[in-house]
């Protein structure tokens, strides 16, 4: 039986009825140039240096450019740098060049001027990407050309930083008052999170957020013309609606295909999946630190307690998460460090199988009759994010513990962590310079200069942060990973994370598209090609 037997069999017929009405185009208006991709979440901001976060980036990808980008096996590929090296004279500068003959989509000239702009902007205390430039202290414009960038020490891995930090057009951002990146946390608006002006191959045509956005082909760009001239971005939440979409060939590439149709639309004519691992963890976190949480039922904090944060380490079954509810599309460890990460071990990737009696006996020793606890998680932002964190209730439930679920959208949801709004919570965290430092600097150095901006968990531990601060300047790179390693027998010994999982990533499209998973989960639409 074909999906789409399937899914008419299963009187989910209403749903793409409802979505062919709700989708504003049809199959009449899509050319061999025009690609209508679709998943699962709208980009939560169109300002460069507002959001790290996934559909966001990969959006922004298009209108935006960076100095150098990832590609699809790893490596760092030139963008608008073309070239760039540590100073022969000083190796606590970099040394960029920039491609010449780079136009903005408004016509204006991109300069060393811009890229000087951007690196202020990037590190102020409104973006999101603070914690990846912290060893800077500052950039000049040597001419139009070249950039040095001030370091604090000798930063020899500091371009692997620069894949997701976009050049923004200066005299632009002035001239909309948005010199200062959104604060998204506090919910600002600005003219830089519905308009976009960069280099990139593709301009803004129209945004309705969480509907539709539109961009075309940048005739004026730089790099050889792509296939695709036209791309229809359109977020569609519900699962089975996507996959009709699909079907019904008012979609051409569905990038979060729910496990649970994998199989069968590797199976239904028309329509191919293309899969690969993600460089992405899922884990959940909880507040360690407070001595008491908002949301519990006891008049002290359980997760300061290592016994129940090992009581809840005991209680995740992995196995059966990634058996049921991933459908085997996962990787389950025990380290939010995915395998193509510097400073992945065997060791960190190893977890142990649930022992509720165990975790059932270290809760009881504490509170006899149990506990309870909000637990937040997204329902549109990582596969099946929603029922992981229903099948975790489920399993806590057998050791004595009342976790009350709060699921809802993501732009609700990750503001909670960033404001230090949730006691407990799912996130998701790619790597995309592929070394620990990132999760370090991110998700468990102390919140402080720039420092920590996703640690929810509130994890603070003063000789953690002083290593973590020195990987940043170490030369040695033997010595670094060394460090590495002592940083990550800390963190696992204190449990601020529970690690659910690597993703794996499975993008659906028809037949006749060809494109490549990035690691990233950032696919980019001008390297699409068609067969002939």
């Amino acid at each position: 039986m074909t999906l789409l037997a399937a899914f008419r069999r299963s009187g989910m017929a209403t749903a793409l009825a409802t979505s062919a009405l709700a989708l504003t185009f049809t199959v009449s208006n899509a050319s061999a140039e025009t690609i209508r991709w679709a998943r699962v979440a709208d980009a939560l901001t169109l300002d460069p240096h507002s959001q790290n976060e996934g559909p966001t980036l990969a959006v922004l990808h298009h209108m935006y450019e960076s100095l150098v980008r990832r590609g699809t096996d790893g490596s760092l590929q030139p963008r608008l740098a073309t070239e760039w090296n540590i100073h022969p004279d000083d190796p606590t500068v970099w040394v960029f060049k920039l491609r010449e003959g780079v136009t903005f989509h408004d016509g204006s000239p991109m300069t060393a001027e811009d890229v000087v702009f951007s690196f202020e902007r990037v590190r102020h205390e409104s973006s999101g990407f603070q914690a990846l430039h912290t060893a800077v202290t500052g950039a000049t414009a040597v001419d139009d050309h070249t950039v040095h960038v001030q370091m604090a020490g000798p930063s020899p891995l500091y371009v692997q930083n620069l894949t997701n930090f976009f050049i923004m057009d200066s005299g632009w951002a002035e001239k909309n008052d948005v010199v200062a990146p959104q604060n998204f946390a506090a919910g600002e608006e600005s003219h830089a999170v519905r308009n976009a002006n960069g280099t990139g191959p593709y301009t803004l045509v129209s945004r309705d957020p969480e509907v539709r956005t539109v961009m075309a082909y940048n005739n004026d760009h730089w790099d050889d013309a792509p296939a695709v001239t036209e791309i229809i971005y359109t977020p569609i939440a519900e699962p089975a609606t996507r996959v009709a979409a699909l079907l019904s060939g008012e979609v051409d590439l569905v990038q979060d295909v729910p496990v649970q149709d994998i199989q069968r639309l590797e199976q239904t004519d028309g329509v191919k999946i293309v899969a690969g691992p993600e460089n992405r963890n899922i884990f959940f976190a909880y507040d360690v630190t407070s001595e008491k949480l908002a949301s519990s039922n006891v008049d002290d904090n359980p997760f300061a307690h290592a016994e129940i944060r090992e009581a809840m380490a005991l209680a995740l079954d992995r196995d059966a998460i990634k058996q049921v509810v991933m459908r085997g599309q996962s990787q389950p460890s025990a380290a939010p460090l995915p395998p193509f990460v510097n400073g992945w071990t065997e060791d960190l990737n190893a977890y142990s199988a649930p022992d509720y009696d165990r975790a059932k006996e270290l809760v009881s020793e504490i509170y006899p009759n149990g506990f309870s606890f909000d637990m937040h998680c997204p329902n549109d932002r990582y596969l099946n994010d929603e029922a992981i964190c229903q099948a975790y209730v489920g399993m806590l439930g057998r050791i004595g513990v009342e976790a009350n679920l709060v699921s809802q959208t993501r732009s609700l949801h990750f503001p909670l962590i960033e404001n230090w709004e949730t006691d407990f919570y799912m996130l998701g965290w790619g790597v995309p310079t592929f070394d620990s430092a990132y999760v370090f600097d991110f998700l468990l150095h102390s919140r402080e200069d720039g420092f920590g901006s996703y640690n929810g968990s509130r994890y603070a531990n003063d000789d953690v942060d002083a290593k973590i601060e020195s990987l940043s300047t170490m030369t040695d790179l033997e010595a670094r990973n060394k460090v590495i390693a002592e940083i990550w027998d800390q963190v696992m010994e204190d449990r601020p994370i529970l690690n659910i999982h690597n993703q794996l990533l499975a993008y659906a499209v028809r037949d006749g598209i060809n494109l490549e998973v990035h690691p990233e989960n950032q696919p980019q639409m001008s390297t699409v090609t068609y067969d002939n």
